[in-house]
């Protein structure tokens, strides 16, 4: 499928590695140009490099920070000129239990993904409405209900897909279409990270640790990075013309609450 996205712009936060660096690779192959924004440089470059020959800007920046927003925002125009795509998607929370977390770990948990979807999508907003663009924003499982351990990424990414909802509806006024994806267990190094901590509390080797978990969700496997990053691509095209505050869980059925 020809999904028409040849020349378009979009500029990709948390791109320097995981879900972020599979939506551009995706994004690339349908010969999208990139602004691929995160905090470490380095691994930016090895991202853009392996989309080679796309066209890419790399620019480095801790998005909690107002002015880099506007800064990533000012490198788009000044290198295309136009945006046709958001995609939000940096901002890691801390799992753990509730009452070892500290004002600071929630301060700054919403600080870089809640707010920095925010501002980066008000950022946006003008250069999207010109282009009649899109906003895809990776929210994740967990805001569709609570979990202990993660009291902090549940209810950022609750208040996430609330305001994807929200924000849905200026874009039907001014030909944005702004959507949301939630992921569910996709295999990255956030998901190795909480395999090796999973092994370690049951006693069990790494596959040991990987089935015992996929027993519990309810699911036959886990996810691959580059089936978020095609969904993306897709929300992204005017196939998905009529999709307008959308929320897709893309899960393997781990999540069955209507």
């Amino acid at each position: 499928m020809d999904l028409g996205l040849s020349g378009k712009v979009a500029l990709v936060t948390g791109a320097s590695q995981g879900l972020g660096a599979a939506i551009a690779v995706e994004l690339a192959r349908e010969g999208v140009r990139l602004c691929l924004v995160a905090r470490n440089r380095a691994n930016l470059e090895a991202v853009a490099a392996s989309v080679a020959p796309a066209e890419v800007e790399v620019f480095d920046g801790d998005l909690s920070k107002p002015a880099i927003v506007t800064a990533a925002l000012e490198a788009v125009q000044a290198r295309f000129g136009r945006l046709d795509l958001l995609v939000n998607n940096a901002g890691a929370t801390k799992r753990e239990d509730f009452f070892s977390l500290t004002d600071e770990d929630w301060e700054s948990s919403f600080a870089l993904k809640f707010h920095g979807y925010v501002r980066m999508s008000r950022a946006a907003w003008p250069l999207l409405r010109r282009s009649g663009g899109s906003i895809v924003n990776i929210v994740g499982i967990g805001g569709r209900s609570g979990k202990g351990e993660f009291t902090i990424g549940g209810s950022v990414n609750a208040a996430l897909l609330n305001f994807t909802k929200a924000l849905s509806e200026y874009g039907i006024r001014d030909g944005v279409r702004v959507n949301a994806i939630n992921p569910g267990r996709i295999a990255t190094d956030r998901l190795s990270r909480h395999l090796e901590r999973f092994g370690r509390e049951n006693q069990l080797g790494p596959e040991a640790a990987a089935a015992r978990l996929r027993e519990e969700l309810g699911i036959s496997r886990f996810g691959r990075p580059d089936e978020i990053g095609t969904l993306v691509a897709f929300l992204a095209s005017e196939h998905a013309g009529f999709m307008q505050g959308s929320i897709i869980d893309i899960d393997g059925g781990e999540f069955r609450a209507l």
